[in-house]
């Protein structure tokens, strides 16, 4: 493979070419002098071109054959093109970089981006899922893995990690995040970055990773995607931020900023947030992509007049690169000419472009991710044995009365039904890459695989839906053919047991997935109490991308496995839980309500001047339903019944740059082994800004065997109890504070110290 090199003049800074055979000066030392010298050969048309990105939206292997994309062609071999997405497979991505690289004067390689959410080929389970493992490691492997099956087939940047904070499960995009905690998914955030960026960002392994959507998009007014986000700084500070300030000091490459506007000024838009916060406050020194469109689309929100006047508002607010939106290919070169736009601040944003393809080595060698020979070696076997370890991890046993599961041996007859039990598609989820559709284990499939000692039956029961599904076209919700009850309900009164399998299609969450009814769409509640007449030995599976409303279940169904939707090997790592050979160990990343109506729901909540009362009805709450959820956040059942000690403090003072220690012994009171995620709460009882009633702090991952007792220890120090105060700053305050610590957010034992500077 040929390697390119850049001749750069650091003298004049005059312009040149550069040929396959020159070489980098010895005077370059490092990156930042290697920027400024491309700076200095590029005029103004060619500095604009590096902040456009492209939507392959033609065969790039061909020639293109529509008016808009011939024209794309004409500026991507002219250099005037920075990146493009959706551009998919070796031969595409290599053929897009020679019409740049051999045409172009400049010659600055190509980035090519793409959604790689929850793996490329081998799918895993969606982030909401896979952050209810709680295990860091899994999540960072299997960043890893998408990295390496993406650059397999030419994709060098991915837009991943989401960290938005999530707390309504109305939003159709709560299934790409990881819930509703700043503190498990900065973990997450972390996790992700090393995952796909690794150790270096040259080694043509791995990939660019984006955290995104900057900021506050999963808090969007109604859970309606793209709606106004309406906080204020403390909000902002505390509760949104930190997993992208975890995530920016992991040195993730890029950010994207979010469709959303936050009190009233949009996030694409935004100085404070782009220029003051993550270029300034956090001296971040990536660049910042739009999300599609998301520059043009500040002309709807009544922010921008025109196209122009976009290009102008972002560029100044700090976003580098327009994703699709035409606004900095229309104004840029014109706001420049007429003295609306100082050029300096297109420099900047071209030098954090520049600066992130140094980094990839894409200027030593353009072509490095056009490795042919690499996807013959991809080891797709050995991903899909660690998709299914990994979605094992992520199922969380909500119930399970008389202890139900795991399947007895002695159960011979069991009858599987449901629209979901032999569905091969929608366990793969939204935000699928290049997961090949009805690809996935189903459930039914994974139970035959077990090779249990029973007769398993199987109906349909209903169908989920009707027609066909796609991200383009939601499934339409099966409402009125019931003709599918009738086998089911005798299949239900010839078992001993009734695995039911039911929940969303892969398309009922997501991007623009937003939905005012979270239960089980469709017929399918009707179908669960048809068979629950006939037969209350039932357990009930759900295969779903978002929180649920599953009161009427809860209250009635014996045994509830919270298995979302898992990837690749779904229905395998269900069975896996099902039969016993694993024993479940997840934890939800989010609140499941008891009703809709309590959505935004979520446990770190602040208290109000009334937040109880027994006497009386004027305080805080529904005068329906209870106030808490259904299940809590944390929440997750074992096979085996962990038990907790008595927690102890080695202090009850805390002194600034100073630390004490929590320490809780945890006993395995079970007959098999098992996994706890032991968890760290805190609360701050008077502090310059209202606190929340709990925040995590911390948590362990401690595998157990039976009647095995291990002490956990938490260091709690300074760090630990910052936040933004009403002085604008973060720091600790003085006061006395408690320590909370326990398998979940509501079940926790409770100590205090005090914190003095």
């Amino acid at each position: 493979m040929k390697k390119f090199f850049l001749l750069m003049s650091l003298s004049l800074g005059t312009l040149g070419m550069y040929s396959q055979n020159s070489t980098i000066p010895s005077s370059v030392k490092n990156v930042e002098a290697k920027v400024d010298s491309v700076l200095n050969l590029m005029t103004l048309e060619e500095k604009v071109g590096q902040m456009i990105q492209y939507n392959g939206s033609w065969d790039l292997t061909g020639p293109a054959s529509e008016t808009g994309n011939k024209q794309k062609e004409e500026r991507l071999k002219n250099g005037l093109v920075g990146s493009m997405l959706n551009v998919l497979s070796v031969e595409a991505t290599e053929k897009a970089q020679r019409m740049n690289m051999e045409n172009s004067r400049i010659k600055i390689p190509l980035i090519f981006g793409y959604d790689v959410i929850h793996g490329y080929k081998t799918i895993f389970p969606v982030p909401l899922a896979e952050t209810a493992s709680w295990d860091m490691a899994a999540a960072e492997e299997s960043a890893r893995i998408a990295a390496l099956e993406s650059v397999a087939e030419g994709v060098n940047w991915t837009f991943s990690p989401m960290i938005d904070i999530s707390r309504d499960a109305r939003w159709g995009r709560i299934m790409e995040g990881s819930g509703e905690d700043p503190y498990l998914t900065s973990k997450v955030a972390v996790a992700k970055v090393k995952g796909y960026q690794g150790d270096d960002l040259s080694d043509p392994r791995t990939i660019a990773a984006t955290a995104k959507h900057f900021a506050g998009y999963g808090l969007a007014e109604g859970g309606k995607d793209y709606n106004a986000v309406n906080i204020g700084k403390n909000e902002l500070h505390n509760v949104v931020l930190p997993p992208f300030k975890a995530a920016a000091d992991a040195g993730v490459a890029t950010f994207m900023n979010s469709f959303n506007t936050v009190d009233g000024i949009p996030a694409t838009g935004s100085e404070y947030l782009q220029r003051e916060i993550l270029k300034g406050d956090w001296n971040w020194n990536g660049f910042m992509v739009s999300d599609w469109g998301s520059i043009a689309e500040m002309i709807p929100h009544g922010f921008a007049k025109d196209k122009i006047h976009a290009a102008e508002i972002a560029v100044k607010a700090g976003s580098d690169m327009d994703m699709e939106g035409g606004a900095y290919e229309a104004g840029l070169e014109k706001l420049v000419a007429e003295g609306k736009l100082d050029e300096a601040l297109i420099d900047d944003a071209v030098k954090r472009i520049l600066r992130v393809k140094f980094k990839m080595g894409l200027f030593e060698d353009p072509y490095k991710y056009n490795n042919a020979e690499l996807l013959a070696t991809v080891p797709y076997e050995e991903h899909r044995a660690t998709a299914r370890d990994i979605a094992k991890k992520s199922i969380v046993l909500l119930k399970n009365e008389n202890d139900l599961l795991p399947i007895k041996s002695s159960v011979k007859k069991i009858a599987v039904i449901g629209p979901l039990a032999d569905d091969k598609d929608s366990p793969i989820g939204n935000w699928r890459a290049q997961g090949e559709a009805n690809s996935a284990v189903s459930v039914l499939e994974g139970l035959k695989n077990a090779n249990l000692d029973a007769e398993i039956t199987y109906a349909q029961g209903v169908k989920l839906g009707m027609g066909e599904r796609s991200f383009l076209m939601p499934l339409e919700i099966n409402k009125t053919d019931t003709t599918g009850i009738g086998e089911a309900v005798e299949n239900a009164k010839n078992a001993e047991l009734v695995i039911m399998v039911l929940g969303e299609d892969a398309f009922q969450a997501g991007e623009g997935r937003s939905q005012v009814n979270i239960g089980l769409a469709g017929l399918q509640k009707e179908l669960l109490k048809a068979i629950y007449k006939v037969n209350q030995n039932i357990m009930l599976v759900l295969i779903n991308g978002r929180p649920m409303e599953i009161t009427w279940s809860s209250e009635n169904i014996p045994a509830i496995v919270e298995a979302w939707q898992l990837g690749t090997e779904s229905g395998n790592a269900i069975a896996d839980v099902l039969s016993g050979k694993y024993n479940p160990s997840g934890k939800l990343p989010v609140s499941f309500p008891r009703a809709v109506g309590q959505e935004p729901l979520y446990y770190n909540h602040k208290n109000t001047g009334r937040p109880s009362s027994a006497e009386h009805v004027t305080y805080s709450h529904y005068t329906d339903i209870e106030n808490g959820p259904l299940y809590p956040f944390g929440y997750g059942l074992s096979y085996s019944n962990f038990e907790y000690g008595k927690p102890e403090l080695s202090g009850s003072e805390l002194k600034a740059g100073e630390s004490i220690a929590l320490t809780v012994p945890v006993t395995n009171a079970g007959e098999v082994k098992g996994r706890e995620v032991v968890q760290l709460y805190l609360r701050d009882l008077v502090a310059s800004s209202t606190r929340p009633v709990k925040e995590l702090k911390g948590f362990q991952l401690i595998d157990l065997e039976p009647g095995e007792t291990k002490n956990v220890e938490f260091t709690i120090d300074e760090e630990m109890l910052k936040f933004y105060t009403a002085s604008e700053k973060w720091e600790a305050e003085n006061g006395e504070f408690e320590l909370m610590i326990g398998g979940d957010s509501e079940e926790v034992q409770t100590v205090k110290f005090n914190f003095s500077k």
